[in-house]
């Protein structure tokens, strides 16, 4: 047995949340106790009771990108779709993740369609990364029709985030209807207080929340503090090494600005606690003081952190996060937080008391 298997846990198909809930804040809310191992239920609308007056929230503000892109090959009609990745803000070239059968060549384009099937922008091929990832040059539609009913034509000097807004789609995880968006998910998939672009995955944690939730827990005195981390797409790789050590953990970019950070430590200098809301915002806090020797201030980085026991958290005092795949860093993570043993507990209740799982699944509370 691998070191990884000890993070393995079975979950029944029907366990997999495949649509959120009409009212975001009425997902359950499982409360673990560190200290006592004590297990409670609650509901997410029960955070303004759970938290402290004396506390800082800490939001991940990251906006997720339409990334994902269907289409086809100009030349041969084959189908083809790929996940924006990232834009060299240079020369404006993309970095695109594809699995297209037969090789494309540098010079040959790609014509993507719109959220309604019909022919839209066009990418160029330029070059394979040593990854095997695909570089393109986005191009405007060979048809001017592609622009029908919108006022704004793109041009080639367009902005990653402008033409994937136009043509791009909301890059579910396959356990959510094998991938497939709906048009209820660019709104449901994304947190209400979402503001910087950049993430190709949803800080999930955060889709709990509605402007009246954290209307109420500002109300009661707790303080909200943003980070922003662009979740990549190697948040869903699993584990695949015999042990965490080997595993070598995908980069993200983040940012705490210094009126946030100094909010966190004034208030946790005054015995309040930091609450980090996911995963996303514990790598920000976390990364930001590994880099400050335990200090927290103003950062900008990317951050490739493998949080992993006997990990010794420096900033985050508690986690609000949702329940996470078998063999993932993100389990490793949590269990870092509270105990390997504690959480797959808290999980095998969870699957006893029927919570929903993952993305738009219910979420616990580790205090």
């Amino acid at each position: 047995m691998s070191e990884i298997d000890f993070y393995d846990y079975e979950l029944p198909r029907e366990r997999i949340a495949q649509e959120p809930l009409a009212t975001r804040s009425d997902a359950r809310l499982m409360l673990v106790h560190r200290s006592s191992g004590e297990i409670e239920h609650h509901y997410v609308r029960d955070l303004p009771d759970l938290l402290r007056s004396e506390d800082t929230l800490v939001l991940n503000d990251s906006r997720v990108i339409p990334a994902r892109m269907v289409g086809f090959r100009t030349r041969t009609q084959g189908r083809w779709q790929g996940l924006f990745l990232r834009e060299d803000a240079e020369t404006g070239i993309w970095e695109v993740l594809t699995k297209t059968r037969g090789k494309l060549v540098p010079g040959e384009t790609i014509t993507i369609e719109d959220r309604n099937g019909l022919p839209g922008m066009r990418l160029e091929v330029v070059a394979r990364t040593e990854h095997g990832h695909m570089l393109v040059l986005p191009r405007p539609p060979a048809d001017r029709l592609a622009f029908a009913g919108d006022e704004t034509e793109l041009s080639e000097s367009a902005s990653a985030d402008q033409w994937l807004n136009r043509f791009g789609r909301v890059p579910l995880p396959p356990y959510i209807r094998d991938g497939h968006m709906v048009d209820a998910d660019v709104s449901n998939y994304q947190t209400v207080f979402a503001k910087t672009p950049g993430s190709v995955a949803a800080p999930t944690a955060g889709l709990h929340f509605t402007p009246s939730l954290l209307g109420q827990i500002a109300d009661g005195g707790t303080e909200t503090a943003s980070v922003t981390l662009h979740v990549g797409l190697g948040t869903f790789r699993p584990i695949s090494t015999a042990t965490l050590s080997e595993h070598e953990m995908h980069t993200e970019w983040g940012q705490i600005t210094e009126e946030n950070a100094d909010l966190i430590v004034q208030r946790r200098a005054a015995g309040g606690r930091c609450v980090a809301v996911g995963t996303t915002s514990v790598r920000v806090l976390e990364s930001a003081a590994a880099e400050l020797s335990g200090d927290l201030r103003a950062w900008t980085s990317t951050t490739d952190l493998f949080i992993r026991p006997p990990y010794q958290f420096k900033i985050v005092d508690a986690l609000m996060t949702n329940f996470h795949l078998p063999k993932s860093t993100l389990l490793v993570l949590v269990s870092a937080f509270a105990t390997r043993e504690l959480i797959l507990e808290a999980y095998a209740k969870a699957i006893e008391n029927e919570y929903r799982f993952f993305s738009y699944g219910d979420a616990m509370l580790i205090v």
